[in-house]
């Protein structure tokens, strides 16, 4: 006897069936008129597009990203481990908050620094510390001043914000 369980699942199989079938017999014309517009729209954004970061800013990144990763495949252990305490998963829950908060806030002032004053940056957040990497062979101390104060607007609390311009 077909339960209503199996009704539902022979349904969508045959519907997923039929659905691939038809995309497989469609006539590649379709497909590659629909590719070539893909195409033209990506040619036309990346014409807008802004000139590419410096090798030191992506080293940065770079290595900032895999820290980031080391420390969430850590804290994923802690929150998956069978045998660790209630405590310890709620203190790697909140650290994964932390980092979450944190690499959402160097996005945030990496675009405020591109729209006020037009440098392609790095920002590294560190407890109460800033570090501010400006892709610019010219070192300012007005500028850098000035990025300070933007930076600071962001934060409730006092930081340590430093400002390095390398190229």
């Amino acid at each position: 006897m077909i339960n209503k369980r199996s009704l539902w699942f022979l349904t969508l199989f045959s519907l997923i069936l039929v659905l691939s079938v038809y995309y497989i017999t469609m006539p590649s014309e379709l497909l590659m008129a629909t590719n070539n517009e893909n195409k033209k729209k990506e040619a036309t954004v990346s014409i807008n597009e802004e000139p590419e970061e410096s090798a030191e800013l992506v080293a940065l990144r770079v290595e900032s990203e895999e820290k980031m990763l080391d420390k969430v495949t850590e804290l994923k252990k802690t929150l998956t481990d069978s045998k660790a305490s209630t405590e310890d998963k709620n203190k790697a829950f909140e650290e994964l908050q932390k980092l979450n908060k944190n690499r959402s806030e160097e996005e945030k002032i990496e675009t405020q620094i591109q729209k006020e004053f037009n440098y392609k940056s790095f920002i590294s957040i560190e407890n109460t510390k800033v570090t501010v990497v400006i892709d610019s062979k010219k070192h300012d101390a007005q500028i850098a001043n000035k990025i300070m104060r933007a930076v600071q607007t962001n934060f409730d609390s006092p930081m340590s914000i430093s400002v390095k311009f390398q190229k």
